[in-house]
């Protein structure tokens, strides 16, 4: 018999979901089934394919609601946000779309042909944070290029899967194509040892460096890793603080800190002017409007459990041990946490990431130093200048190591119409996004004549 689980919602306290999780007979069979339809899905026309993919993106417009408020209810996350979600995930199709044409092309010439086949059956591993629109992002592209699909979604959030897939089949999507199987880590072990072709994840780096080392040895299968990052933003004295505070607010404490990009560094000049940006955030950390989801004023809710804010309690009392300077106290209440900020200048911190509304403010004395104490991570997924010097960006910007270097705006903007990935801890050099197409297809080229010639030879 199954096991079942729960879905609490971290700003309640209420079930919002019971279910069975799948057993590890369900999961191989997801597989078999996925392995089965595989053989007259890759043979169908891209554009039927494509047809069925902009079905789906009706259909998810239509339940967008429904879709919000499943993944509100699973993580918090309030609800004029989750409406962002449901928006990006219908958007979704047509820019995968465009992807596939543009990064998985058909050439064709009199004597050569460049096609893309897709890998088999992919394996998409959800995460809690956008439950909806990252695995999104795997999955429309995965069918598009002819691939089947086998999604586990994060355990935390098991709601937006069912609506998912209740639009494709409404979408005409062929049985067996898209699979789900609900469960937390047994479940996600069974689908690992599965007979898959392919591993798309987004998650941890601890998550996905276990996934990197399982699959060692096996260049057959297709592994796709976006593994967060411990994101730096710089503030180079721009004329407006206020604004300057905005930006490093927003990039360190939009979806309580729950973003792969959020800021986790905040590096300042020493000197008056990075003194009134902490001032500035600090008012702002103690204006904020904090609370359950379905309250459409506020700015952010809970933390994904009650767990997770207990954490980042313990990980701002390690800093403090270390040598860090409180200057505002992550204030928990449950799940919720009032955001922190801490100056840990000259103190040896870990390089990990929190995945909570907290900044470590690091102040540097030059440009120089400050783009260096950016660079000092493992990781390289995200990062940020704020200053109105063009020159400095322009100095700034190639000695940035990150996948994402943005100006003026928090490091939590990406657009859908480009890369999303980096280098180091941060993935495996697989981006997702507009290059997703490229890890969902393998390129097969060709020499090709119309009729059968003797090729020149010597010796005869």
């Amino acid at each position: 018999m199954s096991a079942t689980f729960k879905s609490i919602c971290p700003a309640t306290g209420d079930i919002v979901w019971e279910g069975a999780a799948a057993s590890a007979s369900d999961v191989h069979a997801a597989v078999a089934q996925a392995r089965k339809a595989f053989a007259d899905w890759s043979l169908t026309a891209f554009d039927t394919r494509a047809d069925i993919a902009k079905k789906y993106a009706e259909a998810v417009r239509e339940k967008s609601e429904d879709i919000a408020l499943a993944i509100s209810r699973d993580m918090g996350k309030p609800l004029w946000e989750a409406r962002t979600e449901a928006g990006a995930m219908a958007n979704k199709v047509a820019v995968s779309i465009d992807s596939y044409n543009d990064r998985t092309p058909t050439r064709i010439t009199d004597t050569t042909r460049l096609a893309h086949r897709p890998h088999g059956v992919m394996a998409v591993f959800g995460p809690f944070n956008f439950p909806g629109h990252l695995p999104n992002g795997h999955i429309i592209p995965s069918l598009l290029a002819g691939n089947t699909v086998v999604f586990k979604p994060s355990e935390l959030t098991p709601q937006v899967a069912q609506v998912m897939g209740a639009c494709w089949a409404e979408a005409g999507l062929p049985e067996g194509v898209l699979n789900i199987v609900q469960g937390a880590r047994e479940t996600g072990a069974t689908l690992l040892e599965a007979k898959i072709d392919g591993l798309l994840f987004t998650g941890s780096a601890a998550t996905g460096t276990f996934f990197h080392k399982h699959f060692a040895g096996r260049p057959e299968i297709m592994l796709a890793l976006e593994m967060g990052g411990n994101n730096p933003l710089i503030i180079n004295e721009p004329v407006d603080i206020d604004a300057a505070a905005d930006l490093a607010f927003m990039s360190g404490f939009i979806t309580a800190g729950q973003r792969c990009t959020c800021a986790r560094r905040l590096i300042l000049p020493m000197g008056k002017f990075g003194d009134g940006v902490i001032d500035a955030l600090e008012a702002k950390i103690a204006a904020v409007k904090i609370g359950r989801w379905d309250i459409e004023d506020i700015f952010m809710g809970p933390v994904v459990s009650a767990a997770a804010a207990e954490a980042a309690v313990k990980f701002e009392a390690d800093l403090v041990s270390r040598g860090g300077k409180t200057l505002t106290a992550l204030d928990r209440d449950g799940a919720f946490l009032r955001p922190g900020l801490m100056d840990v200048t000259g103190v040896d911190v870990p390089d990990e990431e929190l995945f909570a509304p907290f900044l470590q403010v690091i102040r540097t004395p030059t440009l120089d130093a400050a783009i260096a104490v950016a660079n000092d991570t493992r990781f390289g997924l995200a990062s940020g200048l704020i200053c109105d010097d063009a020159t400095a960006w322009d100095y700034a910007r190639p000695r940035l190591r990150a996948g994402i270097v943005n100006w003026n705006k928090p490091t939590t903007g990406a657009a859908s119409t480009l890369p999303f990935g980096g280098p180091g801890l941060s993935g495996n050099h697989r981006p997702a996004a507009y290059y997703a197409a490229d890890y969902c297809a393998w390129p097969q080229a060709g020499q090709v004549a119309e009729t059968a010639a003797s090729p020149a030879m010597r010796g005869f």
